[in-house]
């Protein structure tokens, strides 16, 4: 799953992230769950997720309200809880941790994906600094999940015979985590709105579909050991093989194609 290029152009003019059908997050489906985020928020041209149409004077650092202290406090205790869990002082609490702490971001997501689109106050992104490498952090979470690491998924439940292809929770979790610092590299420098904006985009087009498999993987695994009833084994299940990027990138590429075309998303580019 794709990140957002950062430093592309969000121009609000008909290139916006807007979400049709159930689960809308255009200015109606905002004011139809009663949250509002108080800065940088509102509807921008054609409904979507964009950039104002010309750059204003230097933004000052934002005071964050009620609602992103909340969302930014979820994101950082999910970060942090993920890499204590990686130092594996507890083994055996990992998967419960872990469950715990993916159904608690899953919240934050979803008033995100609910909330009305969120516009931030510069037209391109401002540089948030070097990515962070979590590398280590991948490695620690997959040798404390071997042997049910691997998992099965697929990418879109309304695609007919989608074909479920092998998916890692310690990539995922990786993976989400560098993607929630970014934004959160912008709120701890004062750029509010900027930090909303990612992480609501963000959890539409990426972390979004990744915590949700994550969770899946991690709910069946507490059920089967609860209710006493073993896995079986773990036959031929692997992301290792040509056959299976193939098949990955195939299957990535339709879902973005689909996703790009209903959400009205063009690339952004350097004026």
């Amino acid at each position: 799953m794709s990140d957002a290029t950062v430093g592309e152009d969000r121009d609000g003019s008909g290139g916006n992230v807007g979400v049709t059908g159930a689960g809308a997050t255009g200015k109606g489906a905002g004011a139809g769950a009663g949250v509002s985020a108080g800065v940088g928020v509102g509807a921008g041209e054609a409904g979507g997720l964009g950039r104002p149409d010309a750059p204003g004077p230097i933004p000052v650092p934002q005071e964050p309200d009620e609602f992103a202290v909340q969302i930014s406090d979820q994101i950082e205790s999910f970060i942090l809880s993920v890499r204590e869990v990686a130092k594996g002082d507890d083994p055996d609490s990992a998967v419960p941790y872990l469950l715990l702490e993916v159904s608690q971001l899953l919240l934050a997501g979803g008033r995100l994906g609910a909330h009305e689109d969120i516009v931030p106050d510069e037209r391109y992104e401002p540089d948030a600094g070097p990515e962070p490498d979590e590398d280590d952090l991948r490695q620690r979470l997959a040798t404390l999940l071997e042997p049910i690491d691997v998992y099965s998924e697929v990418f879109d439940p309304y695609v007919p015979r989608s074909t479920p292809v092998a998916c890692r929770i310690s990539d995922d979790l990786a993976d989400v985590v560098a993607n929630l610092a970014h934004g959160l590299s912008h709120f701890r420098a004062g750029r509010v709105s900027e930090a909303l904006w990612w992480w609501q985009f963000s959890y539409l087009s990426s972390w979004g579909l990744t915590v949700s498999a994550s969770l899946r993987a991690l709910q069946s695994l507490v059920a089967h050991v609860r209710q006493d009833s073993p896995l079986d084994e773990l036959d031929g299940l692997d992301t290792g093989t040509d056959e299976d990027e193939e098949q990955l990138a195939r299957e990535a590429g339709r879902v973005m194609e689909a996703e790009l075309g209903t959400m009205g998303l063009r690339r952004r580019g350097r004026r």
